[in-house]
Formats: C-alpha cells, structure tokens, sequence
C-alpha cells in the first residue's frame, strides 16, 4: 500500500463547483416575477467573504465572464421542520421515533412547487439559465452581468494569498418578496475551501499482516513486549519499563473491546452509507478479501452496493483523484463492526461542499439507508476566507429532514486538536490557514454526531483493558543502538471544542458543564451556552492502537494492508454501532442518535486523561518498532501517547472524547423498550 500524503486542507483558487442535480426544470409557466427595483429588496447577509476588502480590491470582473450560481431554498416551515425533527428525536417526546417517509418529509417541508417556480422566474428575467432543481436548491449558470442583475452587487475580482479571486463587493440581494423562500447562495465568490478526510498512514505495511498476529515487532496487548535494547532509553518522567506499541486491531478485536460480541449482534437489517468523493473501482473485492484475512465473512449477494457516476466527477486533480485509503477504511470499520449490515458507498462528484451536498441530499430524498458515515470536514475560519454560511444553513436543512426520516448522520471530529496556532505547526493533519483555536464543520452542526478518537489498549485475554484520548507526540525516527530519540514533535490528536455559531442543542444541556459550553475556543466567555464536540469518542490513535485497513493500490493492482489512525476510523465504527443498536430495538433505526448518546451518558465508558490502570506515571508512552516489510524497517519512534493537546480529557463529558465510549450495557440498552 502506497504511504498517504499528510493530510493538507488543500485551498487552491477554483470556482465554486456547481452539481446539476437533474430533477427538472419547470417550463411553459407565465409567473410575474419579482425583482429587486419592483419590490424592495433583502439582503443576503454573510454572502460576501472575508477577503472581499477594500485594499485588495482589483477592480470590476469581466462582466461576460461564466459562473455558476447555488440559490437555497427555506423550504415550506423551517421552523416547523427543526421542530419535529427535535420531537421525534427526543427520547422525551411522544413523537420520539414516529418517522416520516422521504416523500412526506418533501411534501410537508420541501420547498413547494410555487416556491420554486417564483425563484426561477426571477432567476430567468435576470438572464440566468438554470441547470438543476430540486426541493433544496436551484443551480443557474450565465454571465457575471447577469448575476450582477439578479443579486443587486458588483462582482469584483480580489487580491489574496491563493492568487486573484472574485466576490461580491457588498453582500448579495434577493426580492423582498422571496426573503422566506431563498435561505442564501454560494457560487457569487469564488471558492478556495473544500473538504478533506481525516486520517493518517504511517509507513508500517504489515503490523499484522495476514490472519497472523505474532510480528515482533509490536505487542498483541498492551504490555506484551519490552522494547528491544537496541532502542534508546526512555527519557526519565516517562512510561517505564519501556513497552512495544500494539499491532494494529483489526474488528474483531474491536467488536470484542466494545462488548458488540458479547451482545451477538450484527447490525442485521439496517443499511450504512458512507459518503467520500469518487470511488475506488475495487471497493467490494478489497473489503472481502480484508473480511476473509481476519476470520469475518465477506459480504453476501446484494448486501454491498455503490452510487456513483464517474462521468460526473470534477475538480479530481484538487481533491486528489479520490482517496481511496478513506473509503476502504471506511467500509472496512462499518462492515468489521455491523457484519450483516447493508454498505453503501456514495460517491460525492468532488470534495466541494456543492457536490458534498448533493451526497447527502440523495441519500435523505430516496432514503437510501439509516445510518450515513462521513470521514472528512473542514475549518470554518482560514486565513483565505471562512466557510460559507449559506453552505452551512443549507447542511442542516438536509441534517434536519434526515432525522424527520429517523437517518442518522455521523463525522469525524478531526485530527489537528482544537486548530490553533501550535496544533497547525506541529500536527500531521492540520490545515497551515486555521486563523484561530476552532471547531470544524460539519461535525459541529448541532444535528449531526461528532465523533472523536480515542487510544484503545487491549488485555491479554483480547478484552477492553483501558483508553486514554487521541493524542500522539512522536519522535523522530530513530536508528537501532542511537544512544537518544531523534527529536521531532509531530503530533496527531483528534479535534473537539467549543463552536462559535451553533447555540447549544438541547441534549447538551442535559450532560455538558456550562464553564465548558460558554468558553470559547479562544478563552473569551459566550453568553449562552454553545455546541461542544465531539459527542462520543472510539479508537483512532495512529501509533498506540492503529486499525488495519486492506486496499488495493489503483497504479500498481497490488492489495496490501497497513495501520491507519485518525477519527476516520472512529466514524465508521461508530456507524457500525449504531447499525447493532438498531438491530437491538427490533429494527427501528435510532435516527438522530445525540439525544439518545447524552440520555445514556452514565453508561458509557468514561474516557480520562490517566487511565487508572497505567496511573503513577506523568508521561505515558510506548516504542513504535517499524516491522521487516517497512521501508524504515528496525527503527523506532517513541510515542507518547494520550494527549491531545488544547482539549483535556476529564471525568464526565470533556472536549477529546465527549461522553467516552460505547459498551456492551450501553448497546443493550437499546432493547430495554420501544
């Protein structure tokens, strides 16, 4: 398996990526439209970006010049949707779990026909020719004169450090007349953001290679092996006797550690999607034969299936040409925790939050499964430009009408800590243009599940023994018989904090300290309670407790395995929990799971900062030994492991691992009533 790039939230210039979501376009109806001169007009706050300022401005677009415009849509009731999607959500509720079908949902909070026939009238009188439409959104192409029109701004063209961009000099404007219809739009300025995934590959190719795991050169438990004396000492105030990193888990062990054995259950009846861009074209081969090497059973006829057109795929050279690492670690932990449960990979066009979108708003209209898995994300405050707030208005429209249909959207928390200025200097997943100690998106929309990393150690008997938080310091590589650690610093932890747009969620309430809640990522104090991350917490750690991933390299064909980290891995295994927990309250999916996590918070696995079972020691830490097969064979790294920095973990809820971890009482306690 080839080694991954470190992980970079890559913010290239390129226009926002517009996906035509063929539904269909209204034609023959005579409506008069609104305009901005006839009606008034209300603006769009927030639709111009941070970098659009005076002192960069380059002066007027070449108003023939192409682009391609997103306008939200409000919908029907907006309010009446967060409502019920909060009731039947609510273990508390009477509504609790009373689902609506796809089409009911469309039909009572989708926009309405009318309403989306008034926005494209508007749209067309101003010159703009639309190319998609449905109950989210309208996509319109055309000039930037014919934007200029629509919207009542100047686009100009702008200085910034990813090269010249182009913005609305003031925020957008829309027609008095469909303020409640039109929630925002993205495409006026260009765009430098997009998504990426959240995990990390060290160059270890055969930790546990094949059904074996006897290598030598890691522990099968924690605790097993000494490190060799070829390796340096461990400097004083750290873990001694110095001990081997444990070889990489596989699901089974897994399944073993979180009590899903123990329970017998297998996630039977639920289906997963698991939403990346592009596709590996050899998903389904390469998760058998993973299945197959550990002792699992592969998938059954019919039981893996994808949704994907690569004749649609765009911007592959910004994205990376699809990482398909990601998806394989995805399917590997969904399948390796849920074994009868239905797979679907759903293959975003790009990994620009428009195509992102369209994913998931395919999955919620034909309802395409009960549990959605998404292992990637992004800042929302970069030093070229912070996220657009139409985007994120626009995720948790679709979030929001999933949990009115019982589906259940997880993301991984991220691995740069809490983004700050030492995190991005020395981690191996950060993005270098965080402008501040924050939150990513989406994992802290409010109506989703933010999933964070832990470090898992097994016993000897292959049980639970203890966890700590994801958090790796590492050395450098060092060589056999150096007589110190080659200094480094790298670090690698899971991302948590405190949001500073979403307001706290009503199941927080219940569960979170308030001194947590109102404390900002940058020490000022909020005055209400906000959003904290993540919400629970499962193995992820890269160099303590790695997770063997089985994938096949598309330039060689060659399938190979190696230990992957990062709550990458912690989100599909959270997703395969959640498909168990289904399969124990006799099918009825869970749907938005935090108000069930936080109602059975005292059944958790509390995660602390020193685990009981290693206390006495200020540094824990373990040697990392590279096996035979790797091209760093014989060296060492000593890792300390369990911190993860800005984000302590404490007893009770904390900002690294959120409630703790699931367990067997925790999964049973989904069948204790309907």
């Amino acid at each position: 398996m080839t080694n991954a790039v470190p992980r970079h939230r890559r913010r290239i210039a390129t226009a926002t990526t517009m996906t035509a979501v063929a539904a269909f376009v209204t034609a023959g109806v005579a409506l008069a439209a609104p305009s901005n001169a006839d009606s008034g007009s209300s603006t769009l706050a927030g639709s111009t970006p941070a970098y659009a300022t005076a002192s960069a401005d380059l002066g007027q677009t070449g108003t023939a010049a192409p682009l391609s415009v997103r306008v939200y849509l409000s919908g029907q009731n907006a309010a009446g949707l967060q409502a019920f999607a909060r009731a039947v959500s609510d273990p508390n509720s009477a509504s609790y779990k009373h689902y609506l079908s796809a089409a009911q949902v469309q039909s009572q909070f989708g926009a309405s026909q009318k309403q989306i026939d008034e926005v494209t009238a508007w749209l067309k009188q101003s010159g703009l020719k639309v190319s998609g439409t449905n109950s989210h959104w309208i996509d319109v192409t055309g000039t930037v004169a014919a934007a200029q029109k629509a919207f009542g701004t100047q686009l100009h063209n702008y200085r910034t450090a990813d090269g010249t961009l182009r913005a609305p000099q003031s925020d957008a404007k829309i027609p008095s007349a469909l303020a409640g219809v039109i929630s925002g739009v993205s495409g006026l300025s260009q765009s430098t953001i997009h998504a990426t995934t959240n995990h990390q590959k060290d160059p270890q190719t055969s930790k546990k290679g094949g059904i074996s795991n006897n290598d030598p050169s890691c522990s099968d438990y924690y605790g097993q092996k000494p490190a060799p004396s070829s390796a340096p000492a461990v400097p004083a105030g750290y873990t001694t006797p110095a001990t081997l990193a444990q070889c990489s888990v596989i699901p089974s062990e897994l399944r073993q550690a979180y009590g899903v054995s123990s329970t017998g259950l297998t996630g039977k009846g639920a289906t997963i999607a698991i939403v990346n861009w592009y596709g590996s074209p050899t998903m389904e081969a390469d998760a058998n034969k993973y299945a197959v090497n550990h002792g699992d059973k592969p998938f059954k006829p019919g039981q893996y299936s994808e949704v994907n057109d690569p004749s649609q795929y765009t911007n592959q050279d910004l994205c990376g040409f699809g990482d398909y690492g990601e998806e394989s670690l995805d399917v590997d932990m969904a399948h390796g925790l849920a074994p009868d449960a239905k797979i679907l990979t759903v293959a975003a066009n790009s990994c620009f939050d428009s195509d992102l979108l369209s994913a998931e708003a395919n999955i919620v209209d034909k309802h395409l499964a009960d549990v959605v898995s998404n292992s990637w994300g992004e800042i929302q405050y970069s030093t070229n430009g912070d996220i657009d707030p139409a985007q994120q208005a626009a995720y948790n429209q679709i979030f929001m009408e999933g949990a009115a249909e019982g589906i259940a959207f997880d993301f991984s928390s991220g691995d740069c800590m809490n983004d700050d200025a030492y995190s991005i200097s020395k981690g191996l997943n950060c993005d270098p243009s965080s402008s501040r100690a924050q939150v990513e998106w989406p994992t802290s929309s409010p109506w989703v599940t933010s999933v964070g990393g832990t470090a898992l150690a097994l016993n000897k008997q292959g049980n639970y023994a203890f966890e700590a938080p994801m958090g790796d310091t590492r050395s450098g590589q060092t060589a056999p018989g150096s007589a110190s650690w080659t200094p480094a610093g790298e670090t690698f932890g899971g991302g948590g904090g405190v949001s500073e747009t979403e307001a706290q969620p009503w199941y927080q309430s219940w569960t979170v300290p308030n001194k947590l809640s109102t404390t900002l990522m940058n020490g000022t104090k909020a005055a209400h309670p906000m959003r904290t991350t993540p919400d629970i917490a499962l193995n992820g750690d890269l160099y303590f407790s790695s997770t063997l991933v089985g994938q096949t390299d598309p330039s060689t064909g060659v399938y190979s395995e190696g230990g992957y980290g990062g709550t990458s891995v912690s989100a599909p295994s959270w997703a395969g929990i959640l498909a168990d927990a289904q399969q124990a309250q006799w099918g009825i999916p869970v749907g938005f799971a935090n108000p069930a996590i936080y109602a059975r918070s005292f059944l958790t696995t509390d995660v602390v900062q020193n685990p009981k079972q290693i206390a006495g020691s200020p540094t824990h830490s373990v040697v990392f030994q590279y096996p035979a097969s790797s091209p760093a064979a014989g060296k060492y790294r000593l890792i300390q492991y369990g911190l993860d920095e800005g984000l302590p973990a404490a007893r009770g809820y904390d900002e690294a691992t959120g409630v703790g971890s699931p367990n067997a009482l925790f999964l049973r306690s989904f069948g204790f009533g309907r």
